[in-house]
């Protein structure tokens, strides 16, 4: 695979994709799942498991669209399956160091030719084992680590540089696609950009409008590179704010820090969600808060991975990554973050935006222009 990143004397550095180490641990997992299941072979045919397994290959041409390979995995190695036309691009710049090529007519069916060649022709499906697929990616490997690490940074820093030059007069559009391009240029895919003015700050899901941004505004930029995907909000005023609008702000943080502290090796994730929930009561915005919005949860290869309900009784293991995503009217914080040994390690920082320290954490405060 094409290295995105060197040392001086020429090696790969822990955040280049295809990680040796790293791809040999995840075998072993999968082998696992495939020893508990009874099974001799199972196929990995989603983005999020591809882009995982892979270690940060891309395996998408379209956002919108379905994975242009799949992947093969027995006792007797890795078989990655992809169409004619994708496979010299594939084996130039995709295909980590021991994964056999296979090529399928542009018009033929990925699953079927894997069949072929699966040990009984017949592969456990990936849906099958949904579950377990997901515990296995819980648990983040160091260079995976240090890859997430780079690009949550890059993307803080893109919303610094843009929010940064934005007026009253500048429109959502104007963010939106500004952002955009910043992301792009980073190597990455813009999965998500939303932007709110003073006028629109009632919506969640603020899909960008003409509007211009007036007196305050909030930008979201969810940007995915080699599989991982950072997700991350900031706020910018162009006045003082009023005393409402500073109270609340100072709340959903004292809400996210809650959540920060059941975050732990351990915890379940309804039981996280059940803190969430009595968090929103303590810090005044109501017990019914949480149904108006997700609440976030696991972070990495999905922008969610899973969400966090009432019913994910998935457990917190160390070095797993989470976007927690707390909001109120008018009101959201939102960082990746990762469970160290030493606890909540904030991924998506730029050393330029103003901060707060909430219960030992810098947490982003309001860009006021």
């Amino acid at each position: 695979m094409t290295a995105t990143a060197e040392e001086p004397g020429g090696g790969a550095t822990p955040a280049t994709p295809g990680n040796k180490a790293d791809r040999a641990i995840k075998r072993q997992r999968v082998l696992d799942v495939l020893a508990e299941s009874g099974r001799d072979s199972l196929l990995l045919t989603t983005n999020t498991a591809l882009t995982w397994y892979l270690d940060g290959s891309r395996v998408h041409i379209s956002l919108a669209g379905d994975p242009i390979a799949a992947m093969l995995v027995d006792g007797d190695g890795d078989h990655l399956l992809t169409f004619n036309n994708e496979a010299a691009r594939i084996a130039a710049e995709e295909l980590p160091d021991g994964v056999a090529l296979h090529s399928v007519p542009w018009h033929g069916q990925l699953h079927a030719a894997a069949a072929m060649l699966a040990p009984g022709g017949a592969p456990l499906a990936e849906a099958e084992v949904a579950a377990e697929l997901r515990a296995a990616r819980q648990q983040f490997l160091p260079g995976e680590s240090a890859r997430y690490a780079m690009l949550c940074a890059e993307t803080a820093a893109a919303l610094t540089d843009v929010l940064s030059e934005a007026t009253p007069e500048t429109t959502e559009f104007g963010v939106g696609s500004a952002l955009a391009a910043r992301i792009v240029a980073m190597g990455a895919e813009p999965l998500v950009l939303l932007c709110n003015g003073a006028e629109r700050s009632e919506f969640r899901h603020p899909l960008p409008t003409h509007s211009p941004l007036g007196r305050r505004a909030m930008a979201v930029v969810c940007a995915r590179r080699n599989g991982l995907v950072a997700n991350v909000t900031r706020w910018v005023r162009f006045d003082a704010g009023t005393p409402a609008e500073l109270d609340a702000e100072a709340r959903i943080a004292a809400v996210e820090a809650d959540v920060f502290d059941a975050t732990v090796p351990g915890a379940r994730l309804n039981g996280v969600f059940a803190e969430i929930r009595e968090a929103y009561g303590r810090h005044g915005f109501g017990a019914g808060q949480w149904a108006l919005h997700h609440q976030g949860g696991p972070a990495g290869y999905a922008g969610r991975d899973p969400r966090a309900t009432p019913s994910t009784e998935e457990t917190v293991v160390l070095n797993q990554t989470f976007t927690w995503n707390p909001s109120g009217p008018g009101v959201k914080i939102e960082d990746t973050v990762q469970l160290t040994e030493s606890g909540i390690a904030v991924l998506s920082v730029d050393p330029r935006w103003p901060v707060a320290v909430v219960n030992g954490i810098r947490r982003p405060l309001t860009l006021q222009l």
